[in-house]
């Protein structure tokens, strides 16, 4: 089911020239930058939506609560977590559950720890809410990215610093934290009496010899953690508006959920509300399978780099469909980089530098697509970095 190449229309916006060009500056590349999936979604999923459609009647309709057990009960399930249904707040998307608490919880000014590199829309979010960002980059450690703990306490010394702003598992990295790293966290959070807001909208995609632990699952979480949750990622819903907040603190809960109320973020469709409930309920072995056929893809990735091209460096991620690529051993500027791999190798990967500007010789894979096409666009590297 993965392995099948369909017809992708240039209307989705990683495969429109128009945004190729814009963002890569080519529009002739193999398309793998953006974070969804070239698969199709998992059958209930389409079934639930062509149910609704064939109604041909959409009237007020809330099936909220059900869609709120289905989460708890997903998590429940999978991940050994208990979350009370009580206690999310439903909005349109992860970016918006980061506005709304970054909103309700700190004062403009006010800093918002980061671990580049990181999801680049971490950077707009902050920015638009007129909240400081402040970095405290990985390190690599023992072969693996790693939080730099000195350096995090040192800045969160200054008392600037409201939230940590936590991504797991981290996008573009593949890092899924373990439990004494998100101890550790927690210790300083407490410590520094700082909230920790956790995304963990990629916690369901996650390789064999790993194991997602929500920031939720520790005792202490209760006076300080957010987490944010979606099926968009897991399930390739991004177009299908999604999201949640989840928290214990009765304080937070109520402060996060009048303002989403108030800017009636919480109304979501029946249509994405559907789509949704089958997911978590009808989606266990669809994501399963999904889960094996991409580490079939990262064990020959690393192979072939290994093997082939070994100017190219990757550390092996835990979880998530991202793989971050090392190219710093070709020792060439971005702009040579660039060139090389969208003009040359003919692919499109996203820039590393939109992560962190340490960055400008890393780029970032999505390998949620077809075996082949993820064959084709290394040994187009290859012939482009051999010629």
């Amino acid at each position: 089911m993965f392995d099948l190449e369909h017809n992708v229309e240039n209307y989705f916006v990683k495969n429109n020239p128009k945004y190729l060009k814009m963002v890569l500056g080519a529009d002739d590349v193999m398309p793998l930058w953006i974070a969804d999936m070239d698969f199709k979604v998992a059958p209930p999923i389409t079934e639930a939506l062509q149910d609704i459609v064939a109604r041909g009647v959409y009237a007020y309709e809330d099936i909220s609560p059900q869609v709120k057990q289905a989460i708890a009960d997903w998590n429940l399930e999978r991940h050994d977590l208990q979350m009370k249904p009580a206690n999310f707040i439903q909005v349109n998307g992860v970016l918006t559950a980061i506005a709304v608490i970054l909103r309700a919880l700190t004062e403009e000014g006010d800093g918002i720890m980061v671990q580049t590199p990181v999801y680049h829309q971490f950077f707009q979010v902050i920015k638009t809410a007129n909240r400081t960002i402040i970095d405290s980059p990985l390190k690599i450690e023992n072969g693996h990215y790693a939080f730099d703990f000195d350096d995090m306490e040192r800045q969160l010394k200054s008392g600037n610093t409201k939230v940590i702003l936590l991504c797991n598992p981290h996008n573009p990295v593949g890092r899924v934290w373990n439990r004494e790293e998100l101890q550790k966290l927690i210790h300083l959070a407490n410590q520094y009496n700082v909230i920790i807001v956790s995304d963990e909208v990629h916690s369901e995609i996650v390789f064999s010899n790993s194991k997602f632990h929500s920031i939720l699952s520790f005792e202490e979480t209760e006076k300080h953690i957010a987490v944010l949750g979606s099926p968009a990622k897991t399930f390739g819903m991004q177009s299908i508006a999604n999201g949640y907040i989840y928290t214990n603190n009765t304080t937070q809960f109520k402060q996060i959920n009048s303002l989403a109320t108030s800017m009636y973020l919480h109304q979501g469709g029946a249509l994405s509300a559907y789509a949704i409930l089958a997911a978590y309920t009808k989606g266990h072995t669809w994501v399963n399978d999904l889960v094996v056929y991409l580490e079939q893809t990262v064990n020959w990735i690393e192979e072939f780099l290994n093997t082939e091209l070994p100017q190219v460096k990757m550390i092996r991620p835990e979880g998530t469909y991202q793989i971050w690529l090392d190219f710093s051993a070709l020792d060439i500027s971005e702009t040579e980089l660039k060139d090389l791999v969208f003009n040359k190798a003919k692919v499109g990967l996203a820039l590393g530098s939109t992560f962190g500007s340490d960055y400008q010789l890393f780029m970032r894979m999505n390998i949620a697509s077809p075996f082949v096409k993820i064959q084709r666009a290394f040994r187009q590297l290859k012939a482009a970095m051999d010629g």
